[in-house]
């Protein structure tokens, strides 16, 4: 008996189905060719993509940047940097920074405060209400937002449930430096807003859309340096204020990545010292004061998530010391979690007035996925301690045998090779992170442990643990063609000797600094993308900038090496005239042109197939003859479920479709740690924690494509019920081999006539991969292959067969030919 194969047994079981679409595909007839760097993906952050994950530094929090995590009893901070100084609490121009009560919920009653904006460019900031499920980032919460705008002249309501619903703006003066008073009286789902002293609200809203019954009260800010005092909470009978007066009297502050530990009847002192860091701004001091027992800090990596330890499996580390007063007995450990239990620990030497590194390597005797580093002192002393770094030796990164891989690269090679086994061809680093005014290359290179930390876009404390060296190291090792972005404000000469340093000879100043960091041949980098996303709010003198830059940037780039690909960023806005001018000016410098699109719809495709149709168009008719391309470094969304799947599978429809003009798609992002993610875009590709790593469902459109790659686009025509079926056939250079991508983007079933012209298979069966599901389904560590690409075959006979497409399916046939 023949065997049957599970899409054959569908359709028996489908067999009164009517046949109500077709494919019909001409082999002979080559469209266009597609580039093999179709396959890309973006990493958009260091701070919460690489770190803990990619890059293998288990310590976040390494050089003490952090400030104290609140300096208000009773409330915790989101984000952001917050004092309290002159009475009031004070917090730096963050993305959504939040601090917020933990004491008292708010449902009905009164709310007030007071704010001020201490700084120009303030976009707004005020009180948030309701709070609930609140998260480090722009939109990771639930609640109410009222605030004021400097940048608007406005009073501002909205609301957040894990992403931003503008509700109201009600025009309002606001000036810089001047106190203004909020005050939202709540009922039920009403809420009357004033602004002052004002008797009648401002704004009185009624929300019976999605109205928000409970939660807690604080305080955020987005895009302003801000103030706020005299905040008085009065609910339920119960009233709290805070005047936001003094800090905490005895002078105790840690850094808010590190957790204390105090043991016994020990006296403690910990200071986040400012004035003699080994690197940066900050180091922290540890003082035990007398008594019997123990006294140090503790690191859980990030998000607080833990450190994941083998039984057996050594960790080592390093960080640097000097001594305040005559300290002994300190100990770096591995325990558990809560402390109750020291896998491994080892003494190290103190004593010395000036920096020391000191090394350790600690080898639990137990295995626990959530632990932590510990560091503390036995005896009365104090030290001072910066920059501590703890990863996997390698062998228990790579394995014995594996000691080479990756390079020996402080790299996880569980996250390695699964992107290895995505099948990614291309990989983009850049994104929002290098608009940041202090991202700067040269601070990237050189010794880990000296790179300074700077102020970063989504996260403030950004590291240069990991920088471009590390991540084009990390291509070369697992061979994905890399490309970056920088800076726009890098000066021509450092953006000169960046393209030296990656690509020129050892006997070139800066060729010799790189083989003196240890990789002696040159690099070869072929694509730099010179900023990003510049001229999003569509500003004409933003895109003047923009064009005078890149011309300064990329004559200074080109003179070390003219075989470099140079990548515009300037956001594509073909009604903003100065978009023509940039294509024209530098039709003959850059090769590509970074559009940025929407993946989350099942159909966002096609509004990119017409942008991108536009696009072409336009170029031809500007700068007739250029050879100036697109490619889409940022396919973006907030979504990582099936339905984020197919509409990316559809987006690479499309983009093999304009295969001879669009050079590389990019998913963003490439990489999340589960549970952290502070660009608040809940998007990866592939996911991790401290001691798993697993695909999300998009991960799998995009390795079912990469995996039956064919370079030559063939012609086909497709009629299905509402447009469902979206197909793009390709083919091998010799013909013989012929693959359909066919994405159901529709709700059921088609059973579709196939009509290969001129292509006769010569196997019965043909290679089937199918993706299908709950559109709203996703991968978790408790199942991390809910939504994966099954493999199987189906029989043909002949050039033409009917297949039947299931609902919300992506579905490649490949097929051999004689």
């Amino acid at each position: 008996m023949a065997p049957i194969f599970p899409t054959a047994l569908a359709l028996l079981t489908l067999g009164q189905t009517a046949h109500d679409s077709r494919i019909t595909v001409t082999p002979s007839q080559v469209e266009n060719r597609i580039t093999p760097w179709m396959y890309g993906s973006c990493i958009e952050d260091v701070n919460h993509e690489i770190y803990g994950g990619l890059y293998a530094q288990r310590i976040f929090g390494e050089s003490f940047e952090e400030p104290p995590s609140s300096p208000i009893e009773g409330w915790r901070a989101f984000g952001g940097s917050w004092r309290l100084a002159d009475g009031t609490l004070q917090v730096e121009s963050d993305f959504g920074a939040k601090m917020i009560c933990q004491e008292t919920l708010a449902g009905n009653g009164t709310v007030s405060c007071e704010v001020r904006f201490d700084a120009p460019g303030a976009d707004n900031a005020g009180l948030i209400l309701r709070v609930s499920d609140p998260h480090t980032g722009a939109d990771p919460w639930i609640g109410y937002e009222i605030s004021l705008s400097p940048l608007n002249q406005a009073l501002v309501l909205g609301r957040h449930r894990h992403n931003w619903e503008p509700i109201r703006n009600v025009p309002t003066p606001v000036m810089l430096g001047r106190w203004y008073r909020l005050k939202v009286e709540m009922k039920g789902t009403r809420l009357r807003i004033f602004v002052d002293d004002s008797a009648t609200p401002l704004l009185d809203y009624d929300d019976t859309e999605h109205p928000l019954k409970t939660g807690l009260v604080g305080v955020r800010t987005w895009n302003s340096r801000a103030s706020f005092r005299n905040l008085k909470i009065d609910v339920g009978g119960k009233t709290l204020t805070e005047s936001f007066a003094s800090a905490d009297p005895s002078g105790q502050t840690l850094s808010s990545m590190w957790d204390p530990i105090v043991t016994g009847d020990a006296k403690e002192r910990f200071t986040w010292d400012s004035r003699s860091a080994y690197n940066s701004s900050h180091s922290q001091q540890i003082a035990h004061m007398g008594g019997a027992g123990t006294v140090g800090i503790a690191n859980r990596g990030l998000n607080r998530w833990g450190i994941a330890l083998k039984q057996g499996q050594a960790m080592q580390g390093h960080l640097f010391l000097k001594n305040l007063t005559g300290a002994e007995g300190l100990v770096a450990a591995l325990q558990s979690a809560d402390g109750k239990r020291t896998y491994a620990q080892q003494r190290l030497r103190s004593g010395v007035r000036d920096w020391k590194r000191r090394d350790f390597v600690l080898t639990p005797n137990a295995t626990d996925p959530a632990a932590r580093f510990a560091l503390w002192l036995e005896k009365p002393g104090g030290i001072t301690v910066d920059q501590v770094y703890l990863s996997e030796t390698k062998a228990g990164l790579f394995g014995p045998k594996q000691s080479a891989l990756f390079g020996g690269l402080p790299i996880r090679a569980d996250i390695g090779g699964a992107l290895k086994a995505q099948g990614l061809t291309f990989l983009r680093y850049g994104g929002t992170m290098v608009n940041a005014p202090t991202y700067r290359w040269k601070q990237m290179v050189g010794e880990r442990d000296r790179r300074p930390q700077y102020r970063g876009h989504w996260y403030p404390h950004s590291t240069n643990g990991f920088g471009i060296e590390e991540f084009v190291q990390f291509c070369e090792t697992a061979r994905i063609t890399p490309a970056f972005a920088i800076n726009i404000e890098e000066t021509p000469e450092d953006a000169a000797d960046l393209v030296e340093y990656l690509n020129g000879p050892i006997t070139s100043v800066w060729g010799a600094k790189r083989k003196a960091n240890g990789h002696p041949k040159p690099y070869n980098v072929r694509y730099i993308e010179i900023g990003n996303e510049e001229g999003l709010d569509g500003s004409t003198e933003w895109y003047r900038r923009y064009l005078e830059r890149f011309k300064q940037l990329y004559a200074a780039m080109r003179d070390r090496d003219p075989n470099v690909n140079f990548v515009i960023a300037a956001w594509w806005n073909p009604d903003q005239p100065l978009c023509k001018q940039i294509a024209q000016e530098l039709q003959d410098k850059a090769a590509l042109w970074d559009v940025h699109v929407g993946g989350d719809g099942l159909r966002d495709a096609e509004e990119t197939d017409r942008t991108i149709t536009r696009m072409q168009e336009l170029f031809h008719e500007w700068i007739p003859g250029s050879p100036m391309k697109a490619c889409i470094f940022e396919e973006n969304g907030n979504r990582h479920d099936l339905q984020r799947a197919l509409g990316h599978a559809r987006m690479l429809n499309v983009t093999q479709r304009h295969g001879d003009f669009v050079l590389m798609d990019c998913p963003a992002n490439c990489l999340q740690p589960l549970g952290q993610n502070d660009n608040g875009w809940d998007q990866g590709q592939v996911f991790f924690t401290p001691d798993k790593v697993w695909g999300a469902p998009p991960y799998y459109s995009q390795q079912m494509a990469a995996q039956n790659h064919l370079p030559l686009r063939v012609a086909g025509e497709t009629t299905s019920p509402n447009n469902d079926l979206d197909v793009t056939v390709t083919r091998s250079e010799d013909g013989k081999t012929l693959v359909l991508k066919i994405v159901n983007s529709g709700a059921t079933a088609h059973m579709t006539d196939i009509d290969l012209k001129g292509f006769v298979p010569g196997s019965p069966q043909a290679d089937v991969w199918t993706l299908t599901g709950e559109l709203t389904a996703i991968n978790t560590p408790e199942t991390p292959e809910r939504i994966r690409s099954i493999r199987s075959q189906y029989p043909v006979k002949g050039s033409t067969f009917s297949y039947s497409f299931g609902p919300h399916s992506y579905t490649i046939l490949r097929l051999k030919g004689r």
